[in-house]
């Protein structure tokens, strides 16, 4: 082929389609949705808001902060799930008190 244009290869040219990015980290949305449903909803929801900004964050070139609301992101899921742990500890150790008060008081009269 002769012409003022040179001969395309196998593949189209680069310019004009986006770059080609590693896959992002793993954003925990799962987790922190899944947090949000079962266990503490306002810092479920702090979960799902670092976990949609790991993607954008990627996408953007900020590799570092992407990571880093990705790592926050399952830091506030694990939280949540802790605090309904310890939340459910705290009830169960109180019903035990007052079960034992009141056997006590019961148990006296």
């Amino acid at each position: 082929m002769t012409g003022p244009y040179p001969p395309q290869g196998p593949y189209p040219p680069s310019y004009g389609y986006p770059p080609q990015y590693p896959p992002p980290p793993d954003s925990n949305l799962v987790w922190a949705i899944l947090a949000t449903v079962f266990c503490c909803l306002p810092l479920g929801i702090v979960a799902i808001v670092k976990a949609s900004q790991v993607n954008t964050l990627w996408y953007q070139g900020y590799a570092a902060e992407a990571h880093r609301a990705a790592d926050e992101a399952r830091k506030w899921a694990m939280w949540s799930a802790l605090s309904v742990a310890i939340l459910i500890g705290l009830y169960v150790i109180v019903a035990i008190v007052v079960l034992l008060v009141a056997g006590n008081v019961l148990w006296w009269h």
